[in-house]
């Protein structure tokens, strides 16, 4: 968006706050732009059972699922991380957490030579806009989303602060954005609500001309700050009367008022009359967390997979992602093709006609969303710093976990054991030779995050804790 659209753009949300959610501007016809608009719909800590279209039996989804119905679905899509900065680090630069700048939860910004994907779509004419959630780096620092390629955003810029929802102010573009029906402790403005007439209202400023919007919304994540009582929802509703404790009502509120407003976002498209030029993405940014109050066995919340949130175990890093592009993928499709979050830069840029960087660790998988044979990573890597330095690796069928640094790899055979139950390294000795070469090659040395035992991180986060620099949690 450009910088008159900025203007629109908070004019637009003035008058939606005053009207309410209902406040829409009326309709009107508008020729589709040359290139697809892209619409990338992330979730916070949503589980890959957490869809109907997943297999979930309780938690009511039915816009997304229809989503699933009119485009295609995956059973085997990868976030870039178990936890969210670097997650979205690989999902903004195609590079996986063995490159990536961002590896941890830590406040670190992205640098102005990194390259990401809105700056890729920018420079290929698109208008380009993230509302909700940043995490790649704090005010006042080469990493703020108006430095890397957004010309709009509104939202939070910390992990930590996007706990919140009712928060006393958000960001917009560089400066604070108060939120006055939440000032003094106030209740007035549920922040999933903003981001949604938000949204709906970059879609109606910027339908004549191709669009980039990155939908980060905060839902279903905890304010972990609230402890047991974290899961914030202005209502239960449709749980109210359900049997189940307070916490998961809640939480299942939370996801089907999120999946309602994704139902309005596909809505606005057809009425604009661009939905047939619009393709959509919709996934989570990891597994399912277990903070706030919520147990994610209650919901069957990870699905079928082993671990959670801050688990390289499937469980932690697979997710749900659906592709919507009416008229170019095919509805109604399943594919087990496997990628991961690395990946969408540059299918971003083959949408787009656009040229990727160099030296990316993702490559398009648009041969496949358009139904054509694909050939897929040599294998797939992942690294997380927290409680120590854990990895992991995906090798066709085969998926190692080392749990510490010189810890034996724990082998496992998804097509025989997906649920990661019997670990088969000893009987494998020359697969795991193979993994244990990639993990040698997967990553660049990097002096924040180093390959660490348990007791050196913890040494070093009470350091950077004492030096005013800690980790936000996620």
């Amino acid at each position: 968006m450009r910088r008159t659209g900025g203007v629109l753009l908070l004019a637009s949300l003035l008058l939606a706050g005053a009207l309410g959610r209902a406040a829409l501007i009326p309709a009107r016809s508008a020729l589709p732009p040359r290139s697809p608009n892209i619409v990338f719909i992330l979730a916070d800590d949503l589980g890959y059972g957490d869809l109907g279209c997943y297999g979930q039996k309780r938690i009511r989804t039915p816009h997304i699922d229809q989503l699933a119905a009119e485009g295609l679905r995956f059973t085997s899509c990868y976030a870039g991380s178990t936890v969210c900065a670097p997650s979205r680090c690989a999902l903004m630069t195609g590079l996986h957490t063995g490159h990536c700048r961002i590896r941890g939860n830590a406040a670190y910004p992205l640098r102005a030579e990194d390259v990401t994907v809105a700056e890729v779509l920018k420079s290929a004419g698109y208008a380009t806009g993230l509302i909700g959630k940043w995490g790649l780096g704090l005010e006042q620092t080469p990493g703020v989303p108006n430095k890397q390629g957004f010309d709009e955003f509104l939202g939070f810029l910390s992990q930590t602060h996007a706990h919140q929802y009712y928060p006393a102010s958000v960001w917009r573009n560089d400066a604070v954005y108060p939120l006055d029906r939440n000032a003094n402790g106030a209740k007035g403005e549920y922040v999933h609500d903003l981001f949604t007439r938000a949204a709906l209202n970059f879609v109606r400023i910027n339908q004549d001309q191709p669009f980039f919007l990155y939908l980060a919304y905060t839902i279903p994540h905890a304010h972990n700050e609230l402890k047991h009582q974290g899961m914030e929802t202005p209502t239960d509703e449709p749980y109210t009367r359900e049997s189940w404790p307070q916490m998961e009502k809640n939480k299942a509120a939370m996801i089907t008022r999120m999946d309602a407003d994704i139902g309005r976002l596909v809505e606005t498209l057809k009425r604009r009359r661009i939905d047939t030029n619009t393709v959509i993405f919709f996934t989570s940014d990891n597994g399912p967390h277990r903070e706030g109050g919520v147990d994610p066995a209650f919901h069957a919340s990870a699905g079928p997979w082993r671990g959670i949130k801050r688990d390289l175990y499937e469980g932690g890093i697979r997710v749900p992602m659906i592709v919507r592009w009416p008229g170019r993928v095919r509805p109604g499709t399943v594919s087990d093709f496997p990628w991961a979050f690395w990946d969408f830069l540059p299918t971003a840029a083959a949408i787009a006609g656009a040229k990727p960087p160099p030296g990316l660790d993702g490559q398009s998988v648009l041969p496949v969303l358009l139904g054509k044979e694909a050939k897929p990573h040599e294998f797939f890597y992942w690294e997380f710093h927290e409680r120590g330095s854990h990895q992991a690796v995906r090798r066709g069928d085969w998926k190692a976990v080392r749990l510490a640094p010189g810890a034996p790899l724990e082998l496992y055979d998804l097509k025989r054991d997906p649920a990661e139950t019997n670990n088969v390294a000893a009987a494998n000795p020359a697969v795991v030779a193979r993994i244990e070469e990639d993990l040698r090659n997967a990553r660049a040395e990097s002096e924040r995050w180093p390959i660490r035992t348990a007791r050196q991180q913890a040494e070093a986060d009470r350091q950077e804790n004492a030096a005013g620099g800690g980790q936000p949690k996620n």
